[in-house]
């Protein structure tokens, strides 16, 4: 992701806290205990594999980079993580009673903005854990998709299309955040409006390995038929209609057929309004015909 395309001041903000050129003097060291994950990271799912890597190489090499900290809002002794999640556990799993740090200041806003786009450089976020982390900067600060894609790097339509997902039934949301399905075939399934039908078509496409092309056609496949839309009515059928109306005093439909047929509908109201209309176009009353 290029660091031109960021929001207004946070490729500032990623030079200070991803990856901070501090001097020896701002290092400092805390007890790791001191030390909570940030409250506000998008990221739930770190894979054994990566942290057992992470934790070799810490292990062998040391820490190279200091923790990012924030002092954790109404404590005196207490820090939240602002960038170093990964390193963090791995430390943890080492059982390090502490840790070089570098203490900033950043707000919740920030918070939050520096952990998705910190977690989006290492392609680390699920599209699900990516389109959480969009919605909660847009429901916490009331920020608008523009807004959100701005401030972290992405086109609109790729934030808009992430915050689609969320519409999926948790069902689905858990295989994409698993990996049996892709961002593709979530999309392809929005399109299906019942959601237990949506729901047994992404079991089957986990199970069986579909193709996101052929999700797609059996979620078109499910959409309901929409009926053609009658041609246009001739302006001698559409007088005939009006002139049939004025003279019953109720609603008249002539609906065209092919090879000149045809039908005319007339509506009535209730058991009076029957009679009235048949003895209009009879000129009888309905009581002359049923005795």
């Amino acid at each position: 992701m290029s660091r031109d395309r960021l929001g207004k001041g946070l490729g500032a903000l990623l030079g200070e806290y991803l990856e901070p050129e501090v001097a020896p003097s701002e290092v400092r060291t805390l007890p790791l205990t001191s030390i909570v994950p940030n409250p506000l990271q998008p990221r739930r799912v770190f894979t054994d594999s990566e942290l057992t890597d992470l934790t070799s190489s810490i292990r062998e090499n040391g820490l190279l980079q200091p923790l990012v900290v924030r002092p954790a809002p109404g404590s005196s002794d207490r820090f939240e993580l602002v960038a170093g999640e990964r390193r963090f556990r791995a430390l943890t799993k080492l059982e390090w009673a502490e840790a070089p740090v570098v203490v900033r200041d950043a707000d919740d806003e920030t918070l939050l903005v520096l952990a998705l786009v910190e977690n989006l450089q290492r392609e680390a976020l699920n599209p699900i854990e990516e389109a959480e982390g969009y919605q909660a900067l847009s429901e916490r600060f009331g920020m608008k998709a523009s807004e959100v894609a701005r401030s972290v790097g992405k086109d609109r339509s790729t934030v808009a299309n992430l915050l689609r997902l969320l519409q999926l039934p948790v069902s689905i949301r858990k295989m994409v955040e698993e990996g049996a399905l892709t961002q593709g075939h979530a999309r392809a399934l929005l399109s299906i409006e019942d959601h237990v039908k949506a729901a047994e078509i992404a079991r089957r496409a986990a199970k069986e390995g579909w193709s996101v092309r052929e999700v797609e056609r059996k979620a078109a496949a499910e959409r309901p038929k929409r009926p053609r839309p009658a041609p246009p009515k001739a302006p001698v059928v559409l007088a005939l209609e009006q002139s049939l109306q004025e003279h019953l005093q109720t609603r008249v439909e002539v609906k065209q057929g092919r090879g000149g047929k045809g039908a005319i509908e007339i509506r009535y109201h209730n058991a009076e309004d029957f009679e009235r209309v048949f003895e209009v176009i009879t000129g009888r009353p309905v009581s002359e015909v049923i005795e």
